[in-house]
């Protein structure tokens, strides 16, 4: 996308209306960032680590669970579950203190541990956190006050996956995107984000566990919902179908959120040997259609999603670092070592944390990996992303947050 458009696609995302906590260029309000494509605006970070990694500012503890972290105004959002209950939480930026915390629901357990999925969504002053068995919450951003909530298996027949529900809130102006896979014509719904209430309701789709997109595709708004049996695109504000474009994965995991190129093509991922293909959007007077670019397996993003830079994606094939061209899906390097992992984009480098760990700063070129700083922050499983937000980067396992200081001079 052209640098405007993104610019004007992460205001609406933010939903800035106004209030204590409207985003500003810096902040990290939802999954991915300003613009769902988890690239971050900042420059100029210190990258030149020693082998103890950047300066380590606090730790808080957390509980289980694979949240992500949202930042906005100064405070830091998540969620995690004691073993007993689950909860919204937040935390200051500056010390880490707890502000305060929310329960959402009884704690969850499966085979692949603890603990809510989602990633709280902050906009206009409201934290806007799903919990893994359904029911999504609006809390006042200062005080963890309950404005609204909605149980969505009750109302609305929403289905939780087999691993819990993982995917996040997605804003589009005055409306709360949700694909929840509830019954006939429930599957995608959109929620007044003041008030809780339904405005519109689409679709008889499995759940998938990724969060909604919304793109410009086709000179169309479009929000693109990644299903446990399709990529959808449909009217963000009426949920009218635009087009349908199956994809079958073993277990409905549909995981890793799609990557919007402008100004027609949408990437997409996913693991269990499913591959990744590159999608173009048409459209001819009222109507879409779509069709397959290419079809590879050189990319399977199992859970945590590619990012585009430039002309190349950047992403996790399983447990392999990899980078692919993204006009033909022809893959430029391979780098193991990492497992399976996420990262996130930032001044010509990218950001990689490996679920055992590791850490380590790339630069964000096509011809070769190139790795220019690690350390190991945790021992332990981290299947979630990185989050950065004025010059601190926020990484949790499933014990605590932890900020680290990337500002040069400090």
């Amino acid at each position: 996308m052209k640098k405007l458009d993104l610019r004007l696609l992460g205001l609406f995302l933010a939903g800035t209306l106004g209030g204590p906590f409207a985003a500003t260029a810096d902040d990290w309000p939802a999954y991915r960032g300003q613009n769902q494509d988890g690239h971050s605006s900042e420059t100029g970070l210190f990258t030149e680590w020693q082998e103890e990694g950047p300066r380590r500012l606090w730790s808080a503890s957390l509980g289980t669970g694979y949240s992500a972290i949202s930042v906005v105004d100064g405070r830091v959002f998540t969620q995690f579950g004691d073993g007993t209950d689950e909860f919204a939480a937040a935390f200051s930026s500056e010390n880490g203190k707890e502000l305060w915390r929310v329960r959402t629901d009884r704690d969850r357990y499966d085979s692949f541990g603890r603990g809510p999925r989602s990633t709280p969504t902050i906009a206009g002053g409201t934290v806007f956190a799903m919990g893994a068995l359904g029911k999504i919450f609006a809390l006042d951003a200062s005080s963890g006050h309950v404005r609204w909530s909605v149980d969505l298996v009750a109302e609305y027949g929403a289905k939780v996956p087999q691993w819990g529900v993982s995917t996040s809130p997605t804003v589009a102006g005055d409306l709360l995107l949700l694909d929840i896979g509830g019954r006939a014509d429930y599957s995608l719904i959109a929620l007044d984000r003041k008030t809780g209430s339904l405005r519109w309701h689409s679709q008889t789709d499995k759940p998938g566990y990724s969060t909604p997109l919304l793109a410009e595709l086709a000179g169309e708004s479009h929000a693109v919902f990644f299903t446990g049996t399709a990529l959808v695109g449909v009217s963000p504000q009426s949920g009218r179908l635009f087009w349908r474009h199956p994809w079958q994965t073993s277990y409905d995991v549909n995981a890793a959120m799609p990557v919007a190129i402008s100004p027609n093509r949408v990437f997409l991922s996913s693991g269990y040997d499913s591959g990744a293909a590159l999608l173009e959007v048409k459209k001819n007077g009222e109507d879409f259609a779509v069709a397959e670019v290419w079809r590879s397996r050189h990319m399977k993003n199992h859970f945590n999603s590619s990012v585009l830079v430039g002309e190349h994606l950047y992403g996790f094939d399983n447990g392999t670092l990899k980078c692919i061209r993204a006009d033909n899906g022809e893959q430029e390097w391979a780098q193991r070592g990492f497992s399976k992992g996420a990262l996130i984009y930032a001044d010509g480098f990218l950001i990689v944390l490996g679920e055992k760990g590791l850490l380590a700063v790339v630069q964000a070129t096509s011809e070769a990996y190139r790795e220019k700083a690690r350390f190991e922050p945790f021992s332990t499983k981290t299947w979630t992303m990185p989050t950065l937000s004025e010059g601190v980067l926020y990484l949790r396992d499933e014990k605590e947050l932890v900020a680290y200081d990337l500002k040069p001079g400090d």
